[in-house]
């Protein structure tokens, strides 16, 4: 029953197209990698159909668009989710498997235990959605820390000037969960535990793909 519900669930979401800022054609390589991605137990139990299809969608056509120089590593953030899940997801789309899967903190001005509100704006201190490809590292007031750069114009694109980065922070453990109830909250970047951030930085640097959604983003709701 459970197998019959999740493939009729797959064909509702490549019978229909999701709205998006970026997006792939359907019937695209983007649909296929998600019959398989949604096959492989590591994933398929991890990450939301919906919100991996448009991760999917738009890692294709940012490929296609010379946007994203780094082939085959996807990083995807869910922000529908509380900071007590793991919601931060790196894909390995070549060999179809999950690499990493881990705690991820939002913005102080995005909400407390849940992310609720987005930004582009400096001094915000909220969390930007949207697509972003990875730059260099660097080491600064947090040490190993990996650049950003905002991909949508008006969702993101303030990202480097806002220094919105992947860094690691003593608040991002469960250790701070069981004692608040959530993890810490950065000023806008989506800080890392420190027992993980050199490791997922590593992965993904030098031109991957994030995408780092919440349903605000289909709404436009991002100020």
């Amino acid at each position: 029953m459970n197998r019959l519900f999740s493939s009729v669930l797959l064909l509702v979401f490549l019978a229909f197209p999701l709205k998006g800022s970026v997006a792939a054609p359907q019937g695209s390589a983007a649909n296929n990698t998600l019959i398989t991605l949604l096959s492989t137990p590591g994933v398929k139990n991890a990450i939301h159909p919906k919100v991996l299809r448009k991760a999917l969608e738009g890692y294709y056509a940012l490929l296609e668009q010379g946007k994203v120089v780094r082939e085959g590593i996807l990083t995807v953030i869910d922000f529908n989710r509380p900071s007590v899940d793991r919601r931060i997801f790196v894909i390995d789309i070549e060999k179809g498997r999950l690499l990493h899967s881990g705690l991820v903190a939002h913005g102080m001005g995005s909400g407390e235990g849940m992310a609720e509100r987005f930004s582009n704006i400096p001094g915000s201190h909220q969390s930007s959605l949207g697509f972003f490809s990875t730059g260099v590292t660097y080491q600064g007031s947090h040490g190993y820390s990996l650049r950003l750069e905002g991909l949508e114009p008006g969702i993101n694109d303030n990202a480097a000037m806002r220094s919105i980065v992947i860094h690691g922070a003593g608040y991002v453990s469960d250790d701070f969960i069981n004692k608040h109830g959530r993890l810490g909250r950065s000023h806008g970047c989506p800080a890392l535990s420190f027992s993980s951030f050199q490791q997922v930085i590593d992965l993904i640097k030098g031109g991957s793909c994030l995408f780092i959604y919440q349903d605000a983003l289909d709404g436009n709701s991002v100020s």
